[in-house]
């Protein structure tokens, strides 16, 4: 007999943004229901919650369309920021220095499942 799949993944990476300030963001929905928490990153006032939402309406277009499950029954079951590539820069300081400036970059991960 065959498992029926009740979850969906989607992943971004490679955002431009610091892992510690997506998880910011990322914290707010973890757990909540879909719908909840598109409207809680649509007001929040942060860099990273148009990212997040981003994933988070991927996430549900695939268990829509590759699971055939209901978007009304779906929750955020998981959520995480891992740490991508870092950009190495450099800033010119006095008498010809220069310090290290580290763009970091993130892969944010959201899997939605079905209640």
């Amino acid at each position: 007999m065959a498992e029926q799949i009740t979850s969906a993944t989607a992943v971004v990476k490679n955002v431009r943004i610091a892992p510690r300030k997506a998880r910011m963001v990322i914290d707010l929905v973890r757990g909540r229901n879909a719908a909840e928490a598109l409207a809680i990153l649509q007001f929040t006032p942060r860099a990273g919650s148009p990212i997040v939402a981003k994933a988070l309406k991927s996430a549900i277009a695939n268990a829509e369309h590759n699971f055939d499950l209901d978007a009304q029954n779906l929750y955020v079951s998981e959520a995480f920021v891992d740490e991508g590539p870092t950009l190495k820069r450099f800033r010119p300081r006095a008498k010809g220095s220069a310090s290290p400036i580290n763009k970091r970059t993130s892969h944010i991960t959201v899997v939605v499942k079905e209640k």
